[in-house]
């Protein structure tokens, strides 16, 4: 699943690569892929004829803003990725593949196409009146944004001081922070020495602060490398992202670990794949 630099890299690219892309024309070819109320025809009257305007992120979320001729807000487009969704703006007209789910058409033939193999991925409707957090009920939950004054050592310690739960489960838990999956919460552990497995109430307050500190560092790094794509992730422009190849535990199972040779392990934890180095993360 898209993680939070996967994410980014994809509001950067709609937000830099549409231009005031103007809506004319919208084919729903899934109508599962719209989770707004009203379903497909009301969210094809309610975004035809808008202008995608800024984009931001909140968590694993993308929301753009809709606005009309005249610049005025019409509401905002929600978008959840899921595990294999992804947007490919298409310059010339090419038939869709199978498993393109919604077309959004502009009057000179460009089109931004949203592509899901899978098939999990959401979109919303939202209008102008209503609060974004309101209308998609995933979003009202979420915890702190990593890089946000409210993610620190303090709300980590008051969050989890009574959680007996492992903390590789609780970086996973969008409630404790939001955007973080199974790549970066491995990163995360690695690079902040803690071993997943530990309790998240036994954590230190030195611990904490390594662990926000790393947080932090990793997710640059990768939003600056466009992410990780170990399978279906790419870009608007079909890129692959290349964090990848930078990584320290995840995916490494039985290799040396780069810092200390040991070998890296893995195991099941809340259902996924984890990887640490038993020397490194103690």
């Amino acid at each position: 699943m898209p993680e939070l630099p996967e994410v980014e890299t994809v509001r950067k690219g709609l937000e830099n690569l549409l231009n005031d892309f103007y809506i004319t024309k919208i084919n729903v070819l899934k109508e599962r892929s719209i989770a707004s109320s009203g379903g497909s025809k009301s969210f094809i009257n309610n975004v035809t004829n808008s202008f995608l305007g800024s984009w931001e992120r909140r968590g694993k979320y993308l929301i753009g803003s809709l606005n009309t001729i005249n610049k005025q807000n019409k509401g905002f487009l929600v978008v959840h990725l899921r595990m294999t969704g992804q947007f490919k703006i298409i310059n010339k007209q090419t038939l869709p593949c199978n498993h393109t789910r919604v077309r959004f058409f502009e009057e000179g033939g460009k089109e931004l196409r949203f592509i899901d193999i899978r098939n999990f991925g959401q979109m919303w409707y939202v209008p102008s009146t209503q609060l974004v957090a309101e209308a998609v009920s995933g979003i009202k939950r979420l915890g702190p944004e990593p890089f946000s004054d409210d993610f620190n050592s303090c709300y980590l310690k008051e969050y989890l001081k009574n959680k007996k739960r492992s903390i590789k489960s609780a970086l996973l838990d969008q409630e404790t922070v939001a955007g973080v999956g199974n790549i970066y919460a491995d990163e995360t552990l690695f690079d902040a020495g803690i071993n997943p497995i530990t309790e998240s109430r036994n954590l230190k307050k030195d611990q904490l602060n390594r662990l926000c500190k790393s947080l932090v560092e990793i997710l640059k790094i990768s939003i600056g490398e466009g992410g990780t794509t170990f399978s279906d992730f790419r870009d608007l422009e079909g890129i692959n992202g290349n964090y990848g190849g930078q990584a320290w535990v995840y995916r490494r199972f039985g290799q040396p670990c780069k810092k200390c040779g040991e070998t890296i392990l893995r195991a099941k934890i809340c259902g996924r794949s984890t990887h640490w180095c038993p020397n490194c993360q103690k």
